[in-house]
């Protein structure tokens, strides 16, 4: 005949599996302050880029051959930007990073990193006429893997709303994984473009800047949790789609 295990035993194990579960939610602040520092980094280092002319007696005229510096500093940063918008977008509504998430993340500000490189690349091919498709494939790639990276993690994030906070509703998750799909189709074809036509390529590229930068319906979400479906109690007295305290609180 078994033995029963005693009411305060039961409460002791009841109580450490719920401070276990507490326990795995990881506040995303310190992803997002991290993010923020690797990008304002990569950001600033494009201007390194821009090599001042070392003809100073013809100094009008080697600042206006170093053109194509400009035009990848301005396309390439104000890219970097829309990843830095686009990623508080998505942080906004991300409530517990997990593993999969921080190596997502990790990855995504890798490529980010090498961005001031590919911006350089870029405008020396065009400034010294040689090389531009490859130039703009590398330029385009780079960010078509930062794009891909946004779709796996919020995709990641989505499922089942595991790491998802209950501001957002379902339309604005729709509306938001729209808009990194279309990220990916956009400059995915800019990239195959510029491998046939380089000043096409960069052109498609760089009026998708214009289109990002519009606000994404239902990004900004409710201040209010949305109400989840209910269930049956858990052992600890809890739904098992109740937002429960983070470890931090």
């Amino acid at each position: 005949m078994g033995t029963q295990t005693p009411p305060s035993r039961k409460a002791a194990v009841t109580a450490r599996s719920g401070s276990e579960r507490n326990a795995i939610e990881r506040d995303p602040a310190r992803v997002v302050a991290f993010s923020d520092a690797v990008i304002a980094i990569a950001i600033t280092l494009l201007v390194l880029e821009i090599h001042p002319p070392e003809d100073t007696r013809h100094l009008l005229h080697g600042l206006g051959e170093l053109w194509p510096s400009y035009v990848s500093y301005v396309i390439t940063f104000m890219l970097i930007g829309q990843i830095w918008a686009n990623h508080h977008v998505m942080f906004d509504h991300i409530r517990h990073a997990d593993r999969l998430v921080l190596f997502l993340n990790t990855l995504l500000l890798m490529d980010i990193a090498f961005l001031p490189f590919a911006a350089g690349v870029l405008a020396d091919a065009f400034r010294d006429g040689q090389g531009e498709r490859t130039a703009v494939v590398l330029h385009g790639i780079t960010f078509e893997v930062a794009a891909a990276l946004f779709n796996v993690i919020w995709w990641h994030a989505k499922r089942h709303h595991r790491l998802l906070a209950h501001t957002l509703d379902a339309a604005g998750v729709r509306a938001i994984g729209r808009r990194f799909l279309l990220a990916l189709a956009w400059i995915g074809t800019g990239t195959l473009l510029g491998a046939l036509l380089p000043v096409l390529g960069v052109a498609v590229i760089a009026a998708f800047i214009v289109f990002y930068w519009l606000p994404i319906s239902g990004e900004l979400g409710s201040t209010t949790p949305k109400p989840t479906p209910r269930s049956e109690p858990d052992s600890a007295g809890q739904s098992p789609h109740q937002d429960r305290p983070r470890s931090d609180q």
